[in-house]
């Protein structure tokens, strides 16, 4: 057996259930998911509460479902006293309408009031989202807030908090609940676990002398010999090949060419044209000069060498042979396999002397105490996260619920529907439903099965800094004046106004005063067109005949013989003008016939013949747009922006013309019909009257009237 009574409302050619009370939310579990408006819709692109959409979002998939909103109303009405508080929809909740009586709920209240207190609203009853909405201001003035995330705040100590900045400083930072910079567990034993290593490595080298070999001068050694290392190696394989064989010396050294080459260049200012020479001329056996000889380009990098590597492993020299050069490399060997194995971390900018102290410290512990003391917050924290998300439930859940069982918002016209993202004016009317698009071309495939007269709009502002796209629903009016490429504006739910371009149009039926027209403005059409081609068909003729005369007379008249004149062929134009008089006489027999058949007709059946052949030639156009009309569907316009909507949600003619405003004046407007730069009227009542005595004239003469007059 039900145990709550729903009640539905029919509107938009379905039954949609009212959600009214806070009883009607919490048996919204119980309501059978048919009966549901839509099944499923997407955070984005709606105009609604972003954050309160996320909440509900619970496994964060970007889409909100049945199930989700039902364990939202659950929850929301477990932590209060009266659920009915769920549909009042205020911005603030009094405290005593928290369920104190639970444990979430009294962590709830308890946390509502450590908010008051930390806002400096101590006392006050009531809680807002303005007091819920920062977390970062409700955190702010705690050293722990449950993330397990602390920062340099958080310890009392300065050489704990010097140790943080070292880590955020030498890490990237984790940012804290309260919005500043800290560091979590794992970066805390990353940061321990790198300067161990680093430190481990460091100790290798220490007392070592096969690594150190010129102690604390070892390293600015290592980097002169590194600089020239592979320029030097190049010499003595030269020097190697020119033993090997003289005739190879003079291509070993540069050429005649590769100095023409650099001559001409500015070399003071660069010697990058000539490094790629040797470091010094290329002779069987030849030693490496240190002092004369060497290429400009490389004097600076041999003198480090002599100075810093030479000296003081075979004392004051000139030059140096390949056996003493591949000794020196063999010296260095131990140092640079240290220099390899250093770990690539990023603390090595701290110094050794710092990270020694930091290890001998003890301080990682402290701070892993100051981490763990974070986390034991986190229920609190958590009930004060569950405070922002109670009250913004109680301020917008309803609503929510109201735009996914029911769609009451789009069908009553009281607010606008989450879905609705502005008001279009172009061509003279405001259009409603409006919704936000991301690619025209995927929206199109499904939004065309809704049998809506849309119309796509790029809308940018801000000198097309902010860009959107929109589809538009036309449902009132004509489509005479709608084009791509026209301009409108386009207001926002914010109301910021967009510069709107018409980029593509769906066609479909508008209205049934539309489809009565559009025969008569169709054959009119068809008319101009033809006239226009006939027109400039006549005119090219005309043209190439003038053309092809005057060519012809310019040639007579170059070859000495005056231009012929053809005579006038009576005998043709009498054709021709009997043609035409016959064409007249059928058109006038015609019209005499019809005209004879109206007059026959009683007076009262003359306005019934014209209602029927107006009827026959609109008839059909109006008949299949009303048809059209009549099956115009929400549904197709929702699912292409990834909604599931459940429900034949229809747009029929008397709600459709509600979402299209056109211009009206104003109720209680004057207006003045002087127009000055009006179109000169035509005497179309003198018109009237010369075709209605020549209809008589005809009628008269077809009955034999005027011979009974002539005979008396």
């Amino acid at each position: 057996m039900p145990t709550h009574t729903w009640r539905f409302f029919r509107t938009g050619g379905f039954d949609q259930v009212s959600i009214e009370t806070g009883a009607d939310l919490l048996s919204l579990k119980d309501l059978d998911q048919k009966l549901w408006a839509a099944l499923s819709c997407p955070l984005k692109d709606l105009e609604f509460d972003l954050k309160t959409l996320e909440l509900v979002d619970s496994d964060h998939d970007g889409h909100i479902r049945v199930p989700e909103i039902t364990a939202a109303v659950t929850w929301a009405a477990s932590v209060l006293k009266d659920p009915e508080f769920l549909v009042k929809g205020s911005a603030g909740i009094p405290l005593a309408a928290i369920h104190d009586e639970t444990d979430e709920g009294r962590g709830i209240l308890s946390s509502a009031r450590q908010i008051l207190k930390n806002l400096g609203k101590e006392g006050t009853d009531i809680i807002s989202i303005e007091d819920t909405d920062s977390e970062e201001r409700i955190f702010a003035q705690m050293k722990f807030n449950g993330d397990g995330i602390i920062t340099v705040e958080s310890a009392d100590s300065d050489i704990i908090r010097s140790v943080i900045a070292d880590i955020i400083s030498c890490l990237d930072a984790d940012v804290d609940r309260s919005g500043d910079p800290g560091v979590s567990q794992d970066k805390v034993d990353q940061f321990f676990a790198e300067i161990q290593s680093y430190s481990g490595w460091q100790k290798n080298s220490e007392n070592n002398s096969s690594i150190l070999i010129l102690g604390d001068s070892t390293n600015v050694a290592f980097e002169a010999l590194s600089k020239i290392r592979d320029k030097v190696n190049d010499y003595f394989t030269r020097c190697s090949l020119a033993k090997f064989d003289k005739r190879s010396a003079w291509l070993l050294n540069p050429s005649d060419a590769d100095y023409q080459m650099v001559a001409p260049q500015d070399l003071a200012v660069s010697s990058e044209s000539f490094a790629m020479f040797p470091v010094a001329l290329i002779e069987a056996d030849k030693p490496l000069p240190l002092v004369e000889e060497i290429n400009p380009a490389w004097i600076d990098s041999i003198t480090r060498l002599r100075e810093d590597v030479v000296k003081p492993f075979f004392g004051d020299k000139n030059s140096i042979t390949a056996e003493e050069w591949g000794d020196i490399n063999i010296r260095f060997t131990p140092y640079d396999d240290w220099r390899s194995a250093k770990p690539e971390i990023s603390i090595e900018k701290l110094g050794i002397e710092r990270i020694n102290e930091i290890l001998n410290g003890g301080y990682k512990q402290q701070i892993d105490e100051l981490i763990a003391r974070d986390k034991a917050f986190e229920p609190e924290a958590n009930a004060i996260s569950s405070v922002d998300k109670l009250v913004r439930y109680c301020r917008y859940l309803h609503t929510l619920v109201n735009n996914f069982v029911a769609f009451r918002d789009f069908y009553n016209h009281k607010a606008k529907a989450v879905f609705q993202a502005g008001t279009l004016y172009l061509d003279g009317r405001s259009c409603d439903l409006c919704v936000k698009v991301d690619d025209i071309g995927k929206h199109t495939v499904l939004s065309s099965l809704s049998r809506v007269y849309l119309v796509y709009c790029n809308c940018i502002r801000r000198g097309g800094t902010d860009k959107m796209i929109i589809a538009a629903a036309f449902t009132a009016g004509d489509s005479d004046q709608l084009m791509v490429g026209r301009n409108g504006i386009f207001y926002d739910r914010k109301g910021q106004d967009w510069d709107a371009a018409i980029a593509r149009i769906i066609e479909h039926p508008i209205s049934i005063r539309q489809a009565f027209w559009a025969p008569y403005k169709q054959a009119g059409k068809m008319i101009s067109e033809q006239l226009m081609k006939l027109a400039a068909a006549r005119s090219k003729a005309s043209e190439d005949r003038i053309a092809a005369s005057a060519m012809q007379s310019g040639m007579q008249t170059a070859a000495g013989k005056p231009p012929v004149e053809k005579a006038f062929d009576a005998g043709r134009f009498a054709g021709i003008f009997a043609a035409i008089g016959l064409a007249i006489g059928a058109i006038g027999t015609a019209m005499a016939a019809i005209v004879t058949g109206l007059f026959r007709l009683p007076w009262w059946q003359l306005p019934l013949v014209i209602i029927g052949v107006m009827l026959l030639i609109s008839g059909p156009s109006m008949l299949i747009a009303w048809l059209k009309l009549k099956k115009r569907n929400l549904g197709p316009i929702l699912d292409a922006n990834g909604w599931a909507v459940n429900a034949r949600a229809k747009i029929n003619i008397k709600f459709g013309t509600s979402l299209t405003e056109t211009a009206k004046l104003p109720e209680g407007a004057k207006r003045s019909l002087a127009d000055p730069y009006a179109d000169r009227k035509k005497p179309w009542s003198l018109y009237a009257l010369v075709t209605l005595l020549i209809i008589a004239c005809i009628v008269f003469w077809k009955f034999g009237y005027f011979a009974l007059l002539f005979k008396t």
